[in-house]
């Protein structure tokens, strides 16, 4: 079955086979850049794993060919799985934000490379020049995309090229306001009520609740009970969930006008949105001069005066709305009350053995 096909412009080796009872024809190489002998020695090696191995190489490379590529694959993940879990209720619409955001660096580094070739060293070199957090977020949804490639089948099972990447060192941010900063924010805020009383109000329910930004904005007027204090988050990280609103919180929300079914909105049947609230903060802060400040920093705030008022952890843990009390640990380990009681009264003990007081330290 070994031989030259003779064209109008190239001469190429080839070699016959059957497969399944159908006669097929594959190229080895051209003439002049294999020689004859390697020619034989491959078709050799072909026919060999043809007979004993059931292969088809023609088939093979039609199946490569085929294959589809990275971003065919973010294609089918945001038009198809991401709009299925969105109506489940399992996925948020700022997931949605963040994922398509993330996705630019897969579409630009790996899009057109096939997904079964996509190895270790293609995702590092992605992410390799990007900010800690950034790198560690984009490592975090390349995963969660190839795992949904494996279950495609475009891709062989536990063969995630994420799997085995050192993640890189996050610094946690620690800032928080002083209640100085804390009055010029209120007057800045008092100031931005007047173009943006939506935003503004929002912003003080955040400062007051350490409610996340889009558990604010998702609220609407069904979902509060004045007669109670209570309202409802339908849709958190998570889970639904029920929150105590104190007196300032309520007062807040009753302030607001009834326009449609968002208690912060501009009009539209809509509540405003995140980047609209997060663009008025960053406004407020700064007519405030406040350096370094960010909206989720009124969050780690309110968390941080829980914390150093006593509250316990599995306490702190309800205030966050998380499943674990993992966060509300760092936060007592940070400034909880006994802890800094602690170290003021050691502190106080050694400064005075130091001083000469004979006392047991």
């Amino acid at each position: 079955g070994f031989g030259v096909r003779v064209s109008k412009t190239v001469k190429s080796y080839v070699v016959d086979y059957r497969v399944d009872g159908y006669q097929r024809r594959a190229t080895i190489g051209r003439v002049g850049e294999v020689s004859l002998r390697e020619a034989r020695a491959r078709a050799a090696d072909l026919m060999d794993s043809i007979r004993h191995q059931g292969r088809d190489p023609l088939a093979e490379r039609q199946e490569r060919r085929e294959a589809p590529t990275v971003a065919e694959g973010l294609d089918r993940f945001f038009n198809e799985f991401v709009p299925h879990r969105v109506e489940m209720g399992r996925m948020a619409p700022r997931t949605v934000s963040l994922y398509r955001r993330m996705s630019k660096a897969m579409y630009k580094r790996l899009g057109k490379r096939r997904i079964e070739d996509v190895g270790r060293k293609e995702v590092q070199a992605m992410v390799r020049n990007m900010a800690p957090m950034s790198a560690n977020r984009t490592l975090d949804f390349t995963r969660r995309v190839f795992n949904e490639f494996e279950k495609w089948e475009w891709r062989a099972r536990h063969t995630n090229p994420v799997f085995g990447i050192e993640r890189a060192r996050e610094v946690p941010r620690d800032r928080t306001l002083a209640p100085s900063e804390m009055a010029t924010l209120a007057q800045a805020l008092d100031d931005a009520s007047s173009t943006r009383p939506a935003a503004a109000a929002a912003i003080r329910l955040c400062a007051v609740t350490g409610l996340r930004v889009s558990e604010v904005l998702s609220l609407r007027w069904k979902d509060v009970d004045f007669e109670t204090g209570l309202f409802t988050l339908r849709h958190t990280k998570t889970g639904r969930r029920q929150h105590h609103l104190s007196q300032p919180a309520i007062e807040i929300i009753k302030n607001q006008p009834r326009v449609n079914a968002w208690i912060f909105t501009t009009g539209r049947d809509a509540a405003i949105t995140y980047r609209y609230t997060c663009e008025t903060f960053r406004q407020v802060a700064e007519a405030a001069d406040l350096k370094d400040v960010r909206l989720h920093d009124l969050r780690r705030t309110f968390m941080t005066a829980a914390a150093a008022a006593g509250l316990g952890t599995h306490a702190l843990r309800d205030l966050l709305g998380h499943r674990t009390t993992a966060m509300a640990d760092r936060y007592v380990r940070t400034v909880g009350a006994p802890v800094a009681e602690a170290r003021e009264q050691i502190g106080q003990m050694v400064a005075a053995a130091m001083a000469g007081d004979q006392s047991p330290v």
